[in-house]
């Protein structure tokens, strides 16, 4: 077991059961023209976080620990999107319409797509998930399993709606879950704030919070 620096207090890590998710960096929340600057948001905010994710992504990779990528995705006959979820958002562009990058967050568009940066290499798990957490309609559950993983490190978009939502099922799962400060965002800085604070309150009552490069540097001597 290797200690990492965290909040509220240190993370007890044991490397043979850690794995990185890295929730939805995709194009179409990252890039202009794509769904998240069509809902008026600052995309500049996601793109300034790519170089500590590729860091994480990176020191995982060279521990050779699990790296596991999320993207938000559905059919392309929107089957398993719900009217309740479609109907929210932009009228003027919804998930399944023909955008810039082809139709919005439908598996094989363009935009849909991870950022090439932080692109998954050969032997990397990609679980597409129509939902907002990664456990919801997915493998998840069951690729962890058979990995053996308890122990989970998060990076990725946004802090209070996709990593959240999956750092709570996961909690209700029994993993122990951390999130890397640095390597995930939201388009409203006060919406991370209070997520961070609702993760690591009462205890971890969560999970824990630390800096990417306290994770980097307690793996790398793991």
């Amino acid at each position: 077991m290797v200690e990492i620096r965290a909040q509220p207090f240190a993370f007890p890590a044991r490397p043979d059961q850690l794995a990185l998710i890295v929730i939805d960096m995709q194009r179409d929340f990252a890039e202009p023209g794509g769904f998240g600057a069509s809902l008026g948001n600052d995309v500049g905010r996601i793109t300034k976080i790519v170089p500590d994710v590729k860091r994480l992504i990176q020191g995982f990779r060279d521990a050779g620990l699990p790296v596991i990528h999320t993207m938000e995705c559905h059919r392309p006959d929107l089957s398993d999107l719900p009217s309740a979820k479609r109907n929210r958002g932009n009228p003027s562009l919804r998930i399944g319409d023909e955008g810039p990058m082809g139709r919005v967050l439908i598996v094989g568009e363009p935009g849909t797509a991870i950022l090439p940066e932080l692109a998954p290499i050969d032997g990397e798990i990609v679980i597409e998930k129509p939902g907002k957490g990664a456990f919801y309609a997915t493998e998840l559950g069951e690729v962890l399993k058979a990995r053996g993983i308890s122990q989970l490190v998060f990076a990725g978009v946004t802090t209070e709606v996709c990593v959240q939502t999956t750092m709570r099922e996961a909690n209700d799962r029994g993993y122990e879950c951390l999130l890397a400060e640095e390597a995930t965002e939201s388009y409203f800085p006060e919406f991370k704030d209070a997520a961070i604070a609702m993760i690591r309150a009462q205890g971890a009552i969560v999970g824990w919070t630390a800096h990417v490069d306290d994770i980097l540097e307690s793996i790398s001597h793991a």
